[in-house]
């Protein structure tokens, strides 16, 4: 320990000082005593827990409590829970071209050599390079047994007392500092030792500047206040790279595979001679440890993704081109017109939680590639791996079950800018300013963090378009209806009527007939909503999960909680929903917009798979807020639904691409229901079977598509086959 460091301690121990009740003291106290100031020890417990103990779980990365003070024996191994492995299926899902060798051929590694741009974070500071600057997955000095050493503190202490975990984080960020100072910007590189990582420091720095408040897990307010005026280091010198990234992250290129695998096979992606549309993009969770990335990327038979993020201090590795595709969501059509993202961690094994500093990356880069690709910020758009359809009824019961009931959603679109607005949640006191950086706004603008009925407004109609040849808006407030209009005109956005915020509640005959009409956005207070989950333990799979916050709410044939969950028979195939939190069958997840069928005193009935699926949405306690945005529904008696959006037959005359067949899944929707539409499209299908792209094919056609949220996942009708209601 730095002789200043003791001096400190020492005097800390002996001062009694008026201390603030609940966390704040404990930050207070903690700072006090070990000289460190206390906007940077808020900053960076900020960055890893938002000043959570998760009551002494670990995070995905095998950190605990407020600091994030990583146990090396806590890391999750390599094992993988049933359902949650990434390398079962054809991740490519192309029956065209399906892959002809099995991802599993390849294993993480145990210990990769750290990567070029990670090791330019750390280079040049004090201690870099020592024990504790840790490999890619625990990249910082935050290590619990450092932890205790300094503070002789035990290990379970550590872990489970909040006081005495911050007391160990500001110990080894002091022990990290050369010299005393009260200038937290003469802390950046302690900052940067502590997680291994410039982009964190920068973005503490950010944190302090903009402040933040929040009411934390052990029912206190824990508030930092602004310090605007903070002055940033000189930035660093960003090397020449490949990688697709704004400006705010440090990101590295680690590339993807693309080798001949075998006679006209290859992997582990497609490369395009030319631009793509991106529709989409995919949250996934690596069920692995980032360290394994490399070697999973570089292996020319496993599958392949866009970017990986890592839990620890948000570090963004990019792997495939954006204009490539990257065989990562199981579904061709999906694939070929999205970007797909790994967050380190498991959907339920290993870690609880996903650390801020992830969150925020994620974020930051969501909004970047939104913006540039025009990718509307909603929940039409922005998939769970978990939201993806199947291509075909056999495919269904293998497609994936990440990121998982316990991935925030409200936060996550709250850092992207595009809140979902509160159900029964009091949000004064989770208020965290982003960072100001004009390379990461997305394309919408304007704040609505004060007004609840604002608009999500997903598009300005291109010219030559009828307004319902383009995509459409939800809102949030009173449900509302607008018949369609007859004129064949082009109509502007502008000239789309909006009733009043305050006008009163109408509705059509056509709500009326539709037993309930107009729509929901499941909307649960993520940290007091603690849904029974079971299969937590692969050697337990009954046991209960610990209680913990999630995003989901559970479905039932009846408006009672003993009911039975609704079935998904697509999923499970001959076989009841569980409360598994790797089945979804019966799972509506926050910010996803469904129609309603029928409300009946604390529950309410959305349509889903083609049937009434109610939840609990008690008024003291609700679990959704109203919607608006359009419905669509059947013209005829029964109606198909796909999981991809291909092309007519005609229009694959003359470009040498065997058609596609249209396969419909094994479900149906009826007259009488409804489903909410969150996307609208021309069926295309990119035609890749060749290693040289130049050979590549897309094949585009007339018949048109609506994207419609038929159950936990996305699916798509044909418009012809249905009518809209807005």
């Amino acid at each position: 320990m730095l002789l200043w460091v003791a001096l400190t301690a020492t005097a800390g121990a002996l001062a009694v000082p008026g201390q603030a009740p609940g966390r704040q003291g404990d930050f207070a106290e903690a700072a006090r005593e070990y000289g460190v100031p206390q906007s940077v020890l808020l900053g960076v417990s900020y960055l890893q827990s938002r000043w959570d103990a998760h009551a002494g779980e670990p995070s995905t990365a095998g950190g605990y409590g407020p600091m994030h003070l990583v146990d090396l024996t806590a890391l999750p191994g390599q094992e993988r829970e049933p359902g949650g492995d990434h390398a079962h299926g054809d991740a490519r899902g192309d029956s065209a071209r399906p892959v002809r060798h099995s991802p599993s051929d390849s294993s993480q590694p145990s210990s990769p050599p750290q990567t070029g741009d990670s090791q330019r974070e750390t280079a040049g500071l004090p201690g870099a390079g020592s024990p504790l600057a840790g490999g890619p997955s625990v990249s910082g000095g935050a290590l619990l047994k450092e932890a205790g050493r300094l503070t002789g503190l035990s290990s379970a202490r550590l872990r489970s007392d909040p006081a005495a975990n911050i007391r160990g984080g500001a110990a080894l960020l002091a022990s990290f500092q050369e010299r005393p100072s009260s200038d937290p910007a003469q802390w950046y590189g302690a900052i940067i030792r502590y997680a291994g990582s410039r982009s964190f420091a920068d973005e503490v720095l950010s944190v302090i500047r903009a402040g933040a408040s929040r009411r934390t897990d052990d029912g206190s307010v824990v508030r930092l206040t602004a310090d605007p005026g903070l002055r940033s280091p000189a930035p660093l010198r960003r090397a020449a790279s490949r990688a697709e990234c704004p400006q705010a992250l440090t990101c590295e290129w680690m590339p993807a595979a693309y080798k001949r695998t075998g006679k006209k096979d290859y992997g582990n992606h497609d490369r395009l001679d030319h631009s793509r549309q991106i529709d989409y993009i995919i949250v996934h969770d690596t069920e692995g440890t980032y360290r394994g990335i490399s070697a999973l990327v570089k292996n020319p038979k496993y599958v392949s993704w866009h970017y990986t993020i890592r839990s620890n201090d948000g570090h963004v590795a990019q792997h495939v081109l954006n204009k490539d595709i990257a065989w990562h969501a199981g579904n061709w059509d999906v694939n070929s017109r999205s970007i797909g993202i790994e967050h380190e961690g498991y959907l339920a094994k290993g870690g609880t939680w996903y650390t801020e500093a992830m969150y925020r990356a994620s974020a930051k880069l969501v909004r970047y590639l939104a913006n540039k690709h025009d990718i509307p910020l909603d929940r039409a758009h922005i998939l769970g791996h978990d939201n993806v359809p199947g291509t075909t009824p056999e495919t269904l019961p293998d497609m994936h079950d990440d990121p998982g009931p316990y991935w925030d959603w409200a936060h996550y679109f709250d850092l992207l800018g595009e809140p979902f607005g509160s159900a029964g949640q009091d949000t004064s006191y989770d208020k965290a300013a982003l960072p100001n950086d004009p390379s990461n706004s997305p394309s919408h603008d304007q704040s609505h963090d004060q007004d609840p009925s604002f608009e999500h407004t997903w598009w300005s109609t291109p010219i030559g378009e009828t307004l319902w040849d383009a995509p459409f808006k939800i809102s949030f407030g009173p449900a509302w209806h607008e018949p369609p209009s007859s004129e064949a005109t082009p109509r502007r956005e502008e000239e789309f009527a909006r009733p009043d915020r305050d006008a009163p509640y109408q509705w059509s005959r056509e709500d009326a007939q539709l037993e309930g009409g107009g729509s929901v956005l499941i909307r649960p207070s993520y940290d007091d909503h603690r849904p029974r989950f079971t299969g937590c333990t692969s050697a337990k799979p009954a046991k209960a999960c610990p209680p913990h916050g999630a995003s989901v709410v559970w479905l039932h044939t009846e408006p009672r909680h003993k009911a039975p969950l609704i079935d998904d028979i697509g999923k499970l195939v001959g076989k009841p929903s569980t409360y598994s939190v790797y089945d979804h069958s019966a799972r509506a997840s926050t910010g996803q917009r469904y129609a309603v069928a029928e409300r009946r005193g604390d529950w309410t009935a959305i349509w889903y798979l083609g049937q009434k699926a109610w939840f609990h949405n008690p008024r003291s306690r609700p679990t959704a807020v109203p919607a608006r945005g359009p419905l669509v529904t059947p013209i005829k008696p029964t109606v198909k639904v796909y999981g991809r959006a291909y092309p007519e037959k005609s229009a694959y005359r003359g470009t040498g691409v065997a058609f596609q067949r249209h396969v419909p899944l094994p479900y149906t929707i009826r007259q009488g229901q409804s489903y909410t539409v969150g996307h609208t499209l021309t069926g295309t299908y990119q035609s890749a079977k060749s290693f040289k792209p130049a050979k590549h094919v897309m094949v585009k056609g007339d018949l048109r598509y609506h994207q419609i949220q038929l159950g936990h996942r996305v699916m798509f009708v044909r418009a012809e086959d249905v009518r809209i209601i807005r």
